[in-house]
């Protein structure tokens, strides 16, 4: 029995043929077939054939002719390559504890009914202006007699622009 070479282990082997398009029916042109024309700007192009050739130089529209690709892909006789709208997952919202709060305390604030809460900052305010006022009676309180800052006398400085360079 003969062995199989490396080449016969993967199936047959396939010859690779390079085709080119023609430029007016879109059809695949091998090789040794169709012809190339070079267009006036300098562009070489490849045609199918003497039809195309001859409707080329006609400049008529591939896709007002039947037989072309071009006007099979706009009456859709053929299938397109539909690209399939990538799915995007939807962002899940996630929860963290914040500095100097944790995620319990977060969770009870969520919870609260808004009357409790307003209830808890008017309770909070309260609570920071008696703070203030105690420390303004202390600060008084430290002062002793002594009325305010005594003001020390100036010659006019400070009350303004009085005199100089005027702008």
């Amino acid at each position: 029995s003969r062995q199989a070479t490396p080449r016969e282990k993967d199936g047959p082997a396939t010859m690779v043929v390079k085709t080119e398009k023609c430029a007016f029916s879109e059809y695949n042109v091998y090789p040794g077939h169709g012809m190339r024309m070079v267009r006036r700007d300098g562009q070489p192009v490849t045609l199918g054939g003497s039809k195309t050739k001859s409707m080329m130089l006609q400049r008529m529209k591939p896709s007002k002719l039947q037989w072309t690709q071009g006007w099979r892909r706009l009456n859709k006789k053929m299938q397109v390559d539909t690209t399939v709208k990538k799915r995007t997952r939807k962002t899940t919202k996630f929860q963290r504890a914040i500095v100097g709060a944790s995620l319990e305390d977060l969770k009870k604030k969520k919870t609260q009914k808004p009357h409790e809460r307003s209830a808890q900052r008017e309770a909070a305010l309260r609570e920071v202006k008696e703070r203030n006022k105690a420390k303004k009676a202390a600060s008084k309180k430290s002062e002793g007699g002594a009325k305010g800052k005594a003001f020390q006398k100036t010659k006019g400085f400070g009350k303004g622009a009085t005199g100089g360079k005027q702008r």
